[in-house]
């Protein structure tokens, strides 16, 4: 496959996620990666910081919370404004086209320590644009910390639902049920 074909940066996605699943994340190289995908290793580390990155992008998901959050009516609540950047993710992001990548990313991320480990990590990170994207908004610290940790549980529930193949609902539908299910469970707290 010619270098300048178009998708570079999906071609060794895809790339990525074929060899992690048949050789382990540990056990596949960059350069591997690379050629899977018909390009070189320099053309890898113009799209990809390192092979981690495959699997967790770049701060898309954050940036699409935040402006969410910051478009969000006026009047709405904290949840509310939390549930109408869940909504953006998934018309951006969790789309009926990305379901069985995602499908196998999380195989991929369940067979490694260090994966979990960078999954977690990023949903500190997701958590955390939340917080400070609420508190630009006015609101309150804890009131704050409280509705993105709630976003946050419900976003991950969501994603487990909607990246099982069985489930045909769509990301915006299962985040918003999940988050009143939050939210219902926690009053009973």
């Amino acid at each position: 496959m010619a270098r300048w074909q178009p998708n570079a940066s999906e071609r060794l996605a895809l790339a990525a996620l074929e060899l992690f699943a048949e050789r382990g994340y540990e056990n596949t190289t960059v350069i591997d990666i690379a050629q899977r995908a018909g390009l070189t290793k320099s053309t890898f580390f113009r799209h990809f910081q390192d092979k981690r990155e495959v699997l967790f992008g770049h701060d898309t998901m954050n940036r699409l919370l935040v402006e969410a959050i910051a478009a969000a009516p006026a009047t709405a609540t904290p949840l509310e404004a939390v549930a109408h950047a869940l909504d953006a993710v998934g018309r951006e992001a969790f789309t009926p086209a990305r379901r069985e990548f995602s499908t196998r990313r999380r195989a991929v991320i369940a067979a490694s320590p260090e994966l979990r480990e960078r999954e977690a990590l990023k949903g500190l990170a997701l958590t955390a644009s939340m917080t400070d994207a609420l508190k630009r908004r006015g609101v309150p610290d804890v009131a704050s910390c409280v509705a993105a940790e709630l976003g946050a549980l419900a976003m991950k529930i969501a994603y487990e639902r909607w990246s099982d193949t069985a489930n045909g609902d769509d990301f915006g539908e299962l985040a918003r049920r999940a988050l009143g299910e939050v939210q219902a469970a926690s009053t009973l707290c």
